[in-house]
């Protein structure tokens, strides 16, 4: 099986460009261009500023706080290949995991900031006895993708 989570990646690349854009073009019409009169809505330029750049905000950091990676998932030969990179804006070291199947140990998952923050840590049989990997983020994967990635892994368990 092989599988990764490009749309969500670029849907979430694609929120931040236009959030860019848009955050800009206010800030443009309003302070620059003076186009905007205000009071809108009963508010005023600086009460719009807040509450849009705060939204631009947490729009922007929210990849970073939940960790959002690209993963690229293949079991299809003798190795399992777990290949991920951070995805926000400036992108990151790309990172890569292969683990021949006949010594994979196993696997563990962790979560955090409210379940919303999730990783898995895959486990390597050697011969002093068993490596752990660094953690791998799935936050960007959608649930079926984790329980693709949770059923393959399961498969692929050792048998005790």
């Amino acid at each position: 099986m092989t599988f990764d989570n490009t749309k969500q990646i670029i849907s979430i690349r694609l929120k931040l460009f236009f959030a860019t854009v848009l955050i800009l073009i206010y800030l443009a019409l309003v302070y620059i261009g003076k186009i905007i009169r205000f009071p809108v809505l009963g508010l005023s330029d600086s009460a719009w500023t807040i509450i849009l750049v705060s939204c631009y905000l947490i729009i922007f950091f929210t990849p970073f706080i939940l960790n959002y990676q690209f993963i690229y998932y293949s079991d299809d030969d003798e190795n399992i290949v777990l290949r991920y990179f951070n995805a926000g804006m400036g992108g990151g070291k790309k990172n890569s995991i292969r683990i021949h199947k006949n010594t994979f140990a196993g696997y563990k998952t962790e979560s955090g900031l409210f379940g919303l923050k999730q990783s898995i840590i895959l486990y390597q049989k050697i011969s002093q006895g068993t490596a752990k990997y660094p953690p791998v983020h799935l936050s960007a994967l959608n649930r079926e993708q984790k329980n693709r990635l949770f059923s393959a892994l399961d498969l692929l368990l050792p048998k005790s």
